[in-house]
């Protein structure tokens, strides 16, 4: 309905109005192309076709508008030294930065925009215009436009309070500090006056103002340290270097003499990625790469100053073009209502025309009847008949509740306060509490279906420790042996000699084992870092700091480098390395290479990399392929993480012709990154095989726990890696994603037909029958097969075996691909909430594209958390977000939001019944300030109540009988059937109250003079009852009984009583209350008043009462029980004995999943690819750089014990459904 919205005529005129007014002053420039395009009709659309009216072309303008923003590329620009003028011409973007979302002249129009972007508050204002038509409001003019002011004056000053916040920040940014070099000297200016073409200097710890061309520095070369956890979280050092051209700089004089151009690639979002050229006088221009430029957001660290050239300012920054929103998330639970919202209008118009005709149909019977001075020709008649639609539309407006949004809004941002501040999901080790990033979110982590985790840094500690080697064909170790260390017994059988000993010895393999650990020492991007204590080293990688680590410990230390040289201690003589050219790692190549002229003068490529990767660049005939291939796959059946180590050696012509075609591509200023990974595939060929290393990465703390009580939840865990086939499976086991009881599926194929004919065997082997059941299978596919299985013609079949597997497990996937998973399962999936979680910018892809995304603040950066809609620490807090406040979270807002409706509809009915007796008149039976005042003051805080409160079981009961979960997350407290039994419910309660006082007092003298009730008499009774009525109905709901409760139930009733007789006086003093004047005497004297809000209520609740003890006493399910035990325990003071409940909950058994032991799976197997696991250690997944990989507990496998396909799908055993 949102995108239908969107579509309307009155959307695009106000978007077109809005932001025409609050982009003044625009460009004139950026709309020249956009007029140019809209004079050209679209694809298929001839000019006699195009639109013609203005709300046409205001739509193809919006179109072409936000294509154009979006898909243009700003073009490259060239930067003078000390040429203001020449720059100033450009006109640039200033450095004044706002990240607020309003303006002083901007806050009315947008805020009224997307306050009446909703149809509630759109509803409200039709029927508050309504209202000022003389003669059609019932209720007067203000009684909708007052509580509607209160709730967008709430929702305002919400609003104001956070921009403000947002404008001290904006502030305080544009306000700091800095040198730039103007008219030959240094003036200190705030950032906000930095402009294009400025150089600036700045000192150790200071902030970069604005994104930087590094000219010099206090170091030699031109080379300086900095931090960038602003911007990717991550606190290692990275360097920097300046060009050769300008790295000799360092006096006032210096810079005045500077004169020459930059030229550049315009303003992007890509933080990692700069192409340009800087031009000194008239020499050679020098290309400028990501090493030379010096990000806004970044500080300074271990330099003394820098000088730097100004490129980008303000909102041209990387940093604040990477500042863009996540994607607007909304829940399940805000779709089902707006649904119910729509078919409630749809019913209050029908109500509203039945009314109507019921009014024409009596004026007929009564038209002879002049007193009435009923309209009496046709057109006035059918002019009556559409004014009194509109009357009863205003008559019973409140139908849909008119605070339920701003009420919601509130009890979800408090709900994120309770996240925020539970000490359960507190991580001690990293003073990490957990973050709720978005509150709209809470309701929708109590139904989550399917979980998507990466698994380094999120299954896994992600601290590397350097334990295998292969070298020359030889396997040698670090530390203890396998057997004592708890490694799988895949690696008992090999000879293991201590690399200590190697090295102390004049062992025959000396010399190989020598160069394997001075590649390990030099082929890195590791920085040093010179503390109190020594070197100490940081990387953005774990995995090459425990490398470099291991190596320092073997006697190959790595000392210090510079842009252009690296050194190295080995075994106490120095060796200094002259670096030509360093080939950086990305998740495209999977490996990393530097090229290197030695102390002798030999050039040599050192280059290390996944295996999939390394493999394919080796020299044909190499020796060790074939022997270091099994030392590999053993490694990473023990869950170790792997690389190959590989060396080359260059000819001294061949690398010069590499190195000019190298330096054409590294100045282009167009797709540069393509152009330098093509030179780049060119040098590294026929390279050595020195041997592969073996890295072990813990679990982190109760993996295999959380997945376990996760899976009882009927929770389905997908886990996404970039690591091996073979230690992925591994991984799986040790973290009971994998038992032993599952047959292991693995899916090949090199074309997507392959992949689709494999697939259609899967299905045929476990059975249409099966296929929508659980099966004890699991699905294993490597990022290549992935490719042709999520193609369109191949991605149904693929689903449909994944969806009847437990457990999937891709491997070697990418961060698209990653995305591409979650978007599939969340499309293709009716009805099934998913999760997705991880810890490095690899997964922000599938975190926002998931129904709800978690971060963890982990050590690959802040990334993943930044894009995440809720942070935790570590993955055994998910269990606890998810069972305990997700599944509270959703019951709280179910019994909020239909509370909501019940009270509206229970009072706001009573008005349909009254026109029966009215002749339709459109009289209302309650005075007009008592009707809006209901929802504003006497029944609004039992709703947050149960919102903030209400807690069926507790805490502990959720986490020991995961089990519970299924209630949310199948959502039974809140779908249409709930919604419209309650909407039942309250059109019983609203015709007991009308018609029992109705008829009660109509027909009975209440007083003991003799006098009769009128009508305000009874309206006031009715309303009176209602009040009670609906506070004993929050009294029936409430589950968690405190102080707070009984405040809010009796006090809400008080509050009326005590409001009666105040309002009931306020006339002729006040005008307002004229109706009820002196009411209050006359209802609380009489002892019939007593009887209906006594009595009455009592009805109306008894059948909710009888139906909630029936429930509770006869064939309770597992939460009533569950609640039943707490109760006991808490009146015996002992412990819950949770083994007195059943196994399996009667009502809700059909919807469980209690895990592989247990009984009632779809499919049963015979047998088992494996054999039981002889021990379980903690290990890890194999090598996979910057995509790190998990350690759990190891078992052996070996390629033989693997289902493949298709050569031994024929013989799978799967049984039939049990």
């Amino acid at each position: 309905m949102a995108s239908r919205a969107k579509q309307s005529q009155f959307y695009y005129v106000a978007r077109y109005l809005v932001h025409a007014w609050t982009t003044v002053p625009m460009r004139v420039k950026a709309w020249a192309p956009v007029r140019e395009e809209a004079r050209t009709p679209p694809p298929g659309r001839d000019k006699s076709s195009s639109p013609g009216n203005f709300l046409s072309l205001l739509r193809e303008r919006a179109r072409v508008w936000k294509k154009s923003k979006h898909s243009r590329a700003p073009p490259p620009r060239a930067i003078h030294f000390n040429d203001p003028d020449e720059n100033r011409v450009q006109r640039f973007c200033s450095n004044r930065i706002s990240t607020s979302k309003y303006s002083l002249y901007s806050f009315f129009p947008r805020f009224l925009f997307d306050q009446f972007s909703r149809y509630a508050n759109l509803f409200f204002l039709g029927v508050i215009i309504l209202q000022q038509i003389p003669g059609v409001s019932p209720t007067g003019r203000f009684t909708t436009a007052v509580p509607l002011l209160l709730v967008l004056l709430a929702t305002a000053v919400k609003e104001i309070i956070e921009d403000l916040r947002r404008h001290n920040a904006d502030s305080i940014e544009n306000g700091r500090m800095i040198d730039v070099f103007r008219l030959g000297i240094f003036q200190s200016v705030p950032w906000i006056k930095v402009v294009v073409g400025d150089i600036v200097k700045v000192r150790r710890g200071q902030f970069f103002p604005s994104d930087l061309i590094l000219l010099s520095s206090s170091e030699p070369q031109g080379i300086c340290y900095i931090e960038t956890s602003n911007l990717d979280g991550e606190t290692n050092l990275k360097i920097r270097q300046s060009c050769d051209q300008t790295a000799n700089i360092s006096k006032r004089s210096d810079l005045n003499l500077l004169r020459g151009k930059v030229e550049c690639e315009g303003p992007n979002t890509r933080l990692y990625e700069f192409s340009g050229n800087i031009t000194i006088q008239n020499d050679r221009p020098e290309p400028l790469s990501a090493n030379q430029i010096l990000l806004r957001g970044a500080q300074l660290r271990n330099t003394d100053w820098i000088y730097g050239l100004v490129i980008y300012t303000g909102h041209d920054t990387k940093l604040m073009r990477n500042s863009t929103k996540a994607p607007l998330k909304r829940s399940n639970m805000d779709h089902v209502t707006n649904r119910q919202v729509f078919l409630l209008f749809i019913v209050l118009v029908t109500l509203s025309v039945l009314s109507s005709v019921g009014s024409s149909i009596w004026n007929s019977f009564f038209e002879d009847e002049s007193y009435l001075s009923l309209p009496a020709s046709s057109g006035a008649a059918a002019g009556s008949f559409f004014l009194s639609i509109l009357t009863f539309i205003i008559l019973y407006n409140n139908l849909i509740p008119i605070s339920l949004i701003v009420t919601l809004e509130i009890v979800k941002y408090v709900q994120t306060y309770f996240i925020n501040n539970d000490l359960e999901m507190y991580d001690e080790e990293t003073d990490t509490p957990a973050l709720a990033r978005n509150s709209n979110l809470n309701e929708e982590l109590g139904q989550v279906k399917y979980i998507f985790s990466d698994k380094t840094g999120t299954l896994t500690q992600n601290i590397m420790e350097f334990k295998l080697c292969s070298i020359n064909g030889h396997v040698y170790r670090i530390g203890v042996p396998p057997s004592e260390d708890g490694h799988a017994s895949s690696l008992k059988n090999i000879q293991m000699t201590p690399l200590q000993d190697v090295l102390e010895s004049r062992h025959q393999c000396r010399d190989e084992v020598m160069e394997f650990l001075k590649v390990m020492a030099i082929c890195h991007s590791v920085i040093p870092e010179q503390t109190r204590d020594g070197v100490i080293y940081r990387s953005s990688s774990p995995d090459e700091q425990a490398l470099v680590n291991a190596a320092r410990s073997l006697g190959i230390v790595f000392e210090s480098r510079t842009p252009d040289t690296i050194t190295i201690d080995v075994m106490g003589y120095k060796e200094e390395y002259k670096i030509l050219n360093l080939l950086e790692f990305s998740s495209a190549r999977k490996r990393m290479s530097v090229i290197v002229r030695k102390p002798n003068g030999t050039i040599k490529l050192f280059c290390k990399g996944a295996d999939s990767v390394i493999y394919g660049r080796l020299h044909p005939n190499d020796p060790l392929s074939k022997v270091t291939g099994n030392h590999l796959e053993r490694f990473a059946v023990s869950g170790l993480r792997t690389l190959c180590v590989t060396e080359t050696v260059l000819e001294e012509d061949v690398y010069e012709k590499w190195s000019e075609k190298y330096y054409q591509a590294s100045i282009a200023l167009e797709k540069r990154e393509e152009r330098l990974d093509q030179v780049s595939e060119e040098i590294e060929l026929n390279l050595c095989l020195l041997g592969a290393t073996a890295i072990d990465d813990k679990l982190q703390t109760d993996v295999p726990e959380s997945i376990e009580a996760l899976r009882k939840a009927n929770i389905k865990i997908w886990v996404l890696t970039g690591d091996k086939q073979e230690t992925a499976i591994t991984i799986g086991y040790a973290s009971r994603q994998l038992t032993s009881s599952m047959h292991i599926m693995i899916l090949e194929g090199h074309t997507p037909e392959e992949v689709h004919r494999n697939l259609g065997e899967f299905e045929g082997k476990i059975g249409q029958a099966n296929l929508t059941k659980k099966n004890k299978a699991a699905l294993i596919v490597d990022g290549k097969t992935l490719e042709y299985a999520l193609d369109p013609l191949v991605q149904e079949s693929f689903l449909n075996v994944a969806l009847a597997c437990r457990s999937v497990i891709c491997c070697r996937v990418s961060p698209s691909q990653k995305a591409a998973v979650v978007e599939m399962v969340k499309v293709k999936v009716k009805n099934s909430i998913t999760l997705a979680i991880g810890d490095g910018a690899n997964d922000v892809g599938m975190i926002q594209a998931a129904h709800v995304g978690v971060g963890i603040s982990g050590r690959e950066g802040l990334q993943a958390t930044l894009a995440s809609d809720y942070a935790i620490a570590q993955f055994r807090f998910l269990v606890r977000l998810l069972l305990v406040h997700g599944a509270w979270n959703y019951s709280r807002l179910s019994k909020l939001i239909l509370y909501f409706f019940y009270k509206n509809i229970t009072l706001y009915l009573i008005q349909f019944w009254f026109a029966l007796f009215s002749g339709f008149s459109g009289q209302p039976i309650f005075e007009r300030w008592t009707i809006g005042l209901y929802n504003v003051i006497f029944t609004i805080i039992p709703p947050f109540v149960l919102g903030l409160l209400d807690k069926d079981v507790s805490a502990t009961s959720r986490m020991k009988r995961p089990t519970l979960y299924i209630l949310s997350q199948c959502g039974e407290s809140f779908n249409t059937k709930v919604f419209w039994v309650w909407i039942g419910m309250a059109v019983f309660h609203s015709a007991a109250l009308f018609f029992i006082i109705f008829y009660g007092l109509s027909h009975e003298i209440p007083f003991s003079d003799g006098k009769v009730a009128g009508m305000w008499y009874i309206g006031t009774a009715i309303y009176t009852a209602t009040v009670v009525t609906v506070s004993l109905k929050a009294a029936l709901e409430s589950e968690n009984w405190t102080w707070v409760t009984h405040v809010a139930i009796w006090g809400s009733i008080a509050s009326w009583f005590v409001f009666l007789p105040v309002y009931s006086h306020l006339w002729p003093g006040v005008d307002l209350g004229v109706e009820l004047f002196g009411l209050d005497t006359a209802l609380y004297s009489s002892f019939y008043f007593y009887l209906t809000f006594v009595l009455v209520p009592c009805i109306c609740v008894l059948p909710d009462f009888a139906w909630k003890v029936y429930i509770q006493s006869v064939n309770p399910p597992e939460l009533v029980r569950v609640k039943q035990l707490e109760k006991l325990a808490e009146g015996s003071k002992k412990p819950v004995r949770y083994e007195h409940l059943d196994e399996m909950s009667v009502q809700y058994q059909h919807k469980r999943d209690r895990g592989e032991d247990e009984e009632g799976s779809s499919v049963t197997f015979s047998g088992s690819s494996f054999g039981q696991p002889e021990s379980f250690g903690q290990r890890g997944y194999a090598f996979s750089e910057h995509d790190h990989t998990i350690n759990g507990e190891g078992k052996e496998l070996h390629k033989r014990d693997l289902i493949r396909m298709p050569s031994s799908i024929a013989n799978l055993p799967f049984g039939e459904s049990s």
